[in-house]
């Protein structure tokens, strides 16, 4: 299964000047899987300690945080030879070693040609967020999220029909039976999602109860690591927050209110089970903006947002979408009032490498995300159906004259004076498309 987050690797590995890496990503998207791959690819051996399952190999940081002892210790517990810029280490499960994730501060200063690519669990982030003295500045981080849609389809060995996509030079509609089938191909992914082991049985069974089945397990896994790793006392918000999360998407106004968790809460009950979930890589937070202006961070307001889940699919699963839906033309489009589209559209914006903002006009119009591009801020309303009205998007063009407005909806591409019309599919290729429109 390809990932594009080779390439980002494969560039790490070229540096002049690496420092080790850090891959960050929830529980089950893929990490070991791909380091492995990028090992067996790229190096002429990979040395892989798993600091979870064979505890004994911290006790090789307790005597020494030097890299040669480090080195050498490892050379004679794997019995394999370490060779500079042709072996890769993988430190797996980092979070369990405070001494190894300490450890890559001492390997960049003073062996920055080893190779060295550390992650963790799930709740890494957490961990690290936490980690008092954590080298600042001496690591790199990248961050791996499940399948985007156009991964999805080189899963399904629909290579050309990824590649047509991503060559697509100008802003004419696509064939209708491209688009067709371009649509019927989302809708799939709506309900599986990116969650690799999810795709791979899809890709294998077509069933989508055993998908579904799977995303279950991987929800019932995340339960359990707010179990294990959360604070006590924070374990029984945590998993309300988490609970209330399809209820916050099918309100109208989706604004993440916490009374919705539990009649007469308020936020300073909940702030830390949150943020909790942020750092664990499960929810993105994106915030409303009082106004379009550069910098858009200047002008978040960090006490309204919404939510969204790191993965469509295990929404769904949440949400006890029915298999059904795969089977019936529009129902998809339908469910949850647009929640559905709108949370595939925020978790693409991510893998894009846009911070998530929004804007709303005192109850007379909101748009679900602005977006900032070569100091440009650009409006981007989500339709989960084929209406061609566009209130919202007009009442801020009135207001602010953007350069573009941008709509993603189930219908064809195309350009209608300043009104970029972006289906659903394409999101992943929205930067092309507004520097093809600008």
């Amino acid at each position: 299964m390809k990932r594009k987050v080779f390439r980002n690797l494969q560039t790490w590995k070229n540096q002049p000047k690496r420092k080790p890496l850090i891959l960050m990503g929830a529980r089950q998207v893929g990490k070991t899987f791909v380091l492995k791959e990028f090992g067996e690819q790229e190096y002429t051996n990979t040395i892989y300690l798993n600091f979870e399952d064979n505890p004994r190999l911290g006790k090789l940081f307790d005597a020494s945080l030097d890299p040669k002892m480090i080195l050498k210790s490892l050379t004679i517990e794997m019995n394999a030879e370490i060779v500079e810029g042709k072996t890769l280490l993988i430190f797996d499960e980092i979070q369990e070693c405070p001494n190894a994730l300490n450890s890559l501060k001492y390997f960049y200063e003073k062996a920055p040609e080893q190779h060295i690519i550390a992650q963790g669990g799930s709740l890494l982030g957490v961990k690290l967020a936490h980690v008092k003295g954590f080298p600042v500045g001496k690591v790199q981080f990248l961050t791996l999220y499940p399948l985007s849609f156009l991964e999805f389809l080189e899963a399904l060995n629909e290579n050309r029909l990824k590649n047509f996509i991503e060559e697509q030079e100008s802003l004419e509609p696509l064939p209708p039976n491209l688009h067709e089938k371009l649509l019927a191909y989302f809708k799939e992914y709506l309900f599986v999602g990116g969650m690799p082991e999810a795709v791979a049985e899809y890709i294998d069974s077509q069933n989508v109860t055993k998908v579904r089945e799977i995303q279950t397990d991987i929800l019932n896994a995340y339960s359990l690591d707010f179990a294990k790793h959360a604070p006590k006392e924070h374990i029984m918000k945590i998993n309300q927050v988490w609970a209330s999360i399809p209820n916050q998407l099918a309100k109208e106004n989706k604004k993440f209110i916490y009374s919705a968790i539990r009649k007469g809460s308020r936020a300073k009950e909940f702030e830390v089970a949150l943020q909790w979930l942020v750092e664990a890589g499960l929810i993105h937070k994106t915030l409303l903006i009082s106004a379009p202006k550069i910098p858009l961070s200047a002008y978040a307001d960090m006490n309204a947002f919404k939510i969204y889940l790191v993965d469509v699919g295990l929404l769904g699963a949440m949400s006890h979408l029915s298999a059904k839906t795969l089977l019936h033309e529009n129902e998809l489009f339908q469910e949850f009032r647009g929640a559905i589209v709108e949370n595939y559209v925020a978790q693409e914006l991510v893998h894009s490498h846009y911070p998530l903002l929004y804007w709303a006009s005192e109850g007379k119009a909101e748009l679900d995300f602005i977006i900032e591009q070569d100091d440009f801020i650009y409006p981007l309303e989500v339709k989960s159906g084929n209406s061609s009205k566009k209130k919202s998007l007009r009442v801020y063009g009135d207001t602010y004259h953007p350069k573009m407005l941008i709509r993603s909806s189930p219908m064809n591409l195309r350009k209608d004076g300043d009104i970029l019309n972006c289906p659903l599919y394409l999101i992943e290729e929205l930067r092309s498309l507004i520097t093809k429109g600008s």
